[in-house]
């Protein structure tokens, strides 16, 4: 991404011990997490594994392959999957495929398989991980070179989303946004997708308000967006959801069809999916790792809690929980320019000096994380159908966010609250953004905070509350914080939720050759 020019944040004038104490104590809250998250595995995490592996495909019912294998592993995969399949390999002679096909056929049972010796076993799984790394790496040099013939634009990028079901159709909705001006598209997935303990198979063209996350419709839109791109002469960039049960093997097809974004975030799931927080905290770990390597830059959801919580009274707890990304993210060899942090322009239009608040909280997520490329949603809770104020709402939005140096805009749309996006409605949301960030490009550069005044002053309000909140996390872990109802309101049981049948504790020999491959150099190529 672009350098941003100086803006806003710049005057704020913060309490950097305080800072540091809450990002100390961010670091202590992902540690303990961290040490649970690599005692256990879970069934995605090892489905994610088998992908990775070269598995793929469905049987004659229409059930994913390495659901088959991580199904007939049973009380063995705290072993590993990667140590059931290649003893297969050892054992037989066959490829990962041919494997997973006789699984599938009733031919093969992995965990009668003669043992094979173990180190045949660990040599096959660690070529097969150096070679998926490798596969990895070129698609991110495909990336890089992409941009580097045609450049990125200047931020903040102007995000869209398309939602028809019909992948072909979403071709042509993100090609018509891309020529208006848009520079990443979001293919949203189809409702409930996240709570499908299985990644659907094939191209689809059938899915509710969204199309279905599937490593053939990411193959059919990073092929159209490439081609875009040639034409307009900048880079477009692709962005699909890690989040929900299969949140690693979606970083993984992600990964390996050169997706540029990922939305990556477990607390979403927690919170807004009900989804068990240990499941979805262990397999956020290996997603993020992949994307490390892959080069996606993540989006978490703290926008989210504004939309069930009054964003002025918990506007600490979304910049609480950023601290605590960032580091999980960071933890999982993750750079800072890779961690899209979530926030939201929420307030009510109708409190006196909301702008001013919104003001103050764009400005002191971009100055407390000024490496990351920051993710500004729009406002959605407080349309009600009136699009004339909508698009007013959505002006006031786009200049708080080139003003406060924001770096990923998903722009707001003028029929929020009435239908998914019309290519009509994504021009106007498209020419209201440009309009507004070009007449006020230079416009953070010019201004000045007063000293003691009401947006420095909020800044720091928020900054302490937030400060005061990871302490008290630290305390209590975040196990406990998230059953007290500390985001958004919501309480989530760390034994309860979706999914939590998936998780299982690693055996002392557990192997994961992709997980050492992916950890081996910090994630990064």
């Amino acid at each position: 991404m672009k350098e941003r020019p100086a803006a806003i944040p710049a005057d704020l004038e913060l309490d950097w011990r305080l800072v540091s104490e809450a990002r100390e104590d961010a670091r202590a809250i992902a540690r303990e997490v961290l040490d649970h998250v690599r005692e256990h595995t879970t069934t995605s995490m090892e489905r994610a594994v088998l992908r990775l592996a070269g598995i793929d495909g469905v049987d004659a019912e229409g059930t994913p392959l390495p659901n088959i294998l991580v199904e007939q592993m049973g009380s063995g995969l705290g072993y590993g999957a990667a140590y059931w399949l290649f003893n297969a390999i050892a054992a037989t002679g066959r490829d990962p495929m041919a494997v997973a096909g006789a699984v599938a056929e009733g031919r093969i049972d992995l965990t009668r398989v003669p043992s094979a010796p173990p180190d045949r076993v660990r040599e096959l799984g660690r070529a097969a991980a150096r070679a998926a790394v490798a596969a990895v790496d070129a698609r991110r040099r495909e990336r890089e070179a992409f941009v580097g013939r045609l450049g990125n634009p200047p931020s903040p990028w102007l995000y869209v989303i398309v939602a028809t079901g019909n992948i072909y159709e979403d071709v042509v909705q993100a090609r018509s946004a891309a020529r208006m001006g848009a520079d990443v598209i979001a293919v949203i997935r189809s409702t409930g997708q996240s709570l499908l303990d299985y990644v659907p198979y094939g191209p689809t063209v059938e899915g509710y308000a969204g199309t279905y996350a599937t490593q053939a419709n990411f193959q059919v839109m990073r092929e159209a967006l490439d081609g875009v791109s040639q034409e307009v002469g900048r880079y477009i960039r692709q962005v699909n959801y890690a989040s929900g049960l299969c949140m690693p093997e979606i970083a993984a097809m992600g990964a390996m069809e050169r997706l540029d974004m990922m939305l990556n975030d477990a607390m979403y799931g927690i919170l807004f999916r009900d989804i068990n927080p240990r499941r979805t905290l262990i397999d956020q770990y290996l997603s993020r790792r992949i994307s490390a390597r892959a080069g996606h830059i993540i989006n978490t959801g703290e926008d989210n809690y504004l939309t069930t919580d009054d964003a002025y009274e918990a506007a600490h707890t979304v910049i609480a929980s950023q601290f605590i990304n960032e580091q999980f993210a960071l933890s999982a060899g993750l750079r800072p320019e890779q961690i899209g942090l979530g926030h939201a322009f929420q307030m009510d239009p109708e409190m006196t000096d909301g702008l001013l608040a919104e003001i103050a909280q764009a400005a002191l997520v971009r100055a407390l994380f000024p490496g990351c490329p920051i993710k500004f949603m729009p406002p959605t809770r407080y349309k009600t159908g009136n699009i004339f104020r909508a698009h007013l709402q959505d002006a006031l939005f786009n200049l708080v966010g080139v003003m406060t140096g924001q770096g990923i805009q998903l722009l707001g749309m003028p029929t929020e609250a009435l239908h998914t996006p019309f290519v009509g409605d994504r021009y106007l949301a498209i020419e209201n953004a440009r309009y507004v960030m070009n007449n006020a490009r230079g416009l953070g550069q010019e201004l000045a905070l007063r000293p003691g005044g009401r947006i420095g002053r909020r800044a720091g309000e928020v900054l302490e509350r937030a400060a005061g909140l990871l302490g008290e996390i630290r305390c209590l872990g975040l196990w406990e914080a998230l059953e007290q109802g500390f985001f958004a309101g919501v309480r989530r049981d760390r034994e309860g939720g979706k999914g939590r049948e998936g998780v299982v504790l690693r055996e002392s020999d557990y192997f994961n050759p992709f997980l050492e491959a992916l950890e081996g150099d910090g994630g990064n190529g």
